[in-house]
């Protein structure tokens, strides 16, 4: 419920203040796992990427943001699993697993808003190794201007957002390598 009344708010939003270009839309799967890898411009990718796609979809998110108990129960229920970063996370890693055995997850390679395209994490290559499900990247540009919204006025910034299936993935490649072809398409978009 908490999730489907999120979706509908964001659905709102971005049409009064945003012209929303997507492209590449029909590449993700109507049914069944995948993971959907993603370049991080602002705190409002998720939300963005969780309207846009017509399922719904789990994500992993940072740790530092599961505060107190009330925030920790909201993010649970739109389908936020809890990250500590720059470690080996084996708890999230789990559940993400667990997830992937029916269920979209959305993942952040870069880790960190903004952080340099060199800077990756592998744990989509793990994920996508362990799994085998389909790999789709998507490549968001203009999502950095949402906020302030006061500072644009009334004009309607776009924000585009492609997504492309990362064909690429052979089974003998490796976490690494899986992730450098992920981080390449994602790049290409």
């Amino acid at each position: 419920m908490l999730y489907t009344l999120g979706k509908l708010t964001v659905c709102c939003f971005l049409a009064l203040f945003f012209k929303v270009d997507i492209k590449g839309q029909n590449v993700v799967p109507s049914k069944g796992p995948f993971i959907l890898a993603s370049n991080h411009v602002s705190y409002f990718d998720p939300p963005l990427l969780g309207t846009v796609i017509k399922r719904r979809v789990w994500s992993l998110a940072k740790e530092e943001l599961f505060c107190n108990w009330l925030v920790r129960a909201f993010l649970k229920e739109l389908g936020a699993i809890p990250l500590k970063r720059k470690t080996n996370d084996f708890r999230a890693m789990r559940q993400a697993l667990l997830i992937l055995k029916q269920s979209p997850l959305l993942l952040f390679p870069q880790g960190f808003i903004g952080a340099p395209w060199d800077e990756i994490n592998s744990g989509v290559g793990f994920l996508a190794k362990k799994t085998g499900v389909p790999v789709i990247a998507a490549r968001i540009y203009g999502a950095e201007n949402i906020f302030p919204l006061f500072k644009r006025g009334f004009h309607k910034e776009e924000i585009r957002v492609i997504f492309s299936r990362v064909d690429e993935i052979r089974p003998k490649d490796t976490r690494e390598e899986i992730t450098d072809k992920v981080m390449a398409k994602i790049k290409s978009l």
